[in-house]
């Protein structure tokens, strides 16, 4: 029973970690999990996978607001410095490959304080 205990507690801390609050930016734990998919895609380029544009439309109907999308800028400037083999120009044209506009620029260099 102890261990079932545990193992509960694990998973609601999980669900908390992903979820975010009402009114409360978007996570960069949300917004990697959204694009994890699309990984090959941003080193190999070509046409991204069903998953990943269905994962980058989620991360487009989860920014709502400038807060959101700052945060969200953040995030994938941090992910896309992490990710030496990332091929600028499929990073750039992901969104619209997938045909959404996230309104956030997938680039180790972009102000993130400019986005609106």
């Amino acid at each position: 029973m102890k261990g079932f205990a545990v193992i509960l507690l694990v998973v609601v801390a999980m669900v908390q970690l992903f979820m975010a609050e009402p009114g409360a930016a978007i996570s960069c734990g949300q917004v990697e999990s959204q694009i994890s998919q699309c990984l090959t895609y941003l080193s190999q380029g070509g046409t991204p996978s069903a998953t990943c544009c269905s994962g980058v439309q989620t991360l487009s109907q989860s920014l709502h607001t400038t807060e959101d999308r700052q945060a969200a800028c953040g995030c994938l400037k941090t992910a896309a410095s992490r990710y030496t083999d990332l091929k600028p120009d499929a990073a750039s044209q992901l969104p619209a490959k997938c045909g959404v506009s996230i309104g956030v620029p997938i680039s180790p260099t972009v102000d993130c304080s400019k986005i609106q």
